[in-house]
């Protein structure tokens, strides 16, 4: 969990980033995976109002080569889409450069939230220590 705040997003890409590097996983991953996340979290501090607690969650989970990304908040009232993303355009680029980085992304409601996923290919570097367990479901406290 994290403030609804915008000191949120350099927080949980240090985070994402130190864990995926010290997993093996290929630094250009490293890098998409932590450009997703703050996209994400940025649409939900910009759109949507933060979960009860007044916080987003942020939860990443590998399994195998697939890295899981997620951002929770308390929903908008509007649905999270992809934009135009023109050139002339102030914003709304955010979710296309998600689609173009990820394997896919949707938006999943629950429990008076809204998650908006991610999904990437994460595989390991050949030079990796196998000795370093992968990361597993992390959530920021």
């Amino acid at each position: 969990m994290l403030p609804h705040a915008p000191s949120s997003v350099a927080v949980a890409r240090k985070r994402l980033s130190s864990e995926l590097v010290a997993s093996g996983v290929y630094e250009s991953i490293v890098d998409d995976a932590s450009v997703i996340v703050s996209e994400l979290i940025s649409n939900a501090l910009r759109h949507a109002r933060p979960l009860p607690s007044g916080q987003v969650r942020v939860c990443w989970l590998r399994r195998g080569d697939l890295l899981e990304l997620e951002v929770s908040d308390g929903g908008a009232m509007t649905e999270p889409r992809r934009g135009p993303g023109t050139l002339s355009s102030l914003g709304g680029r955010g979710l296309g450069i998600v689609e173009s980085l990820s394997e896919g992304w949707g938006v999943r409601h629950e429990d008076g939230s809204t998650t908006v996923w991610a999904v990437l290919r994460a595989p390991r570097a050949p030079n990796s220590n196998d000795a370093v367990a992968p990361v597993g479901a992390q959530a920021l406290r």
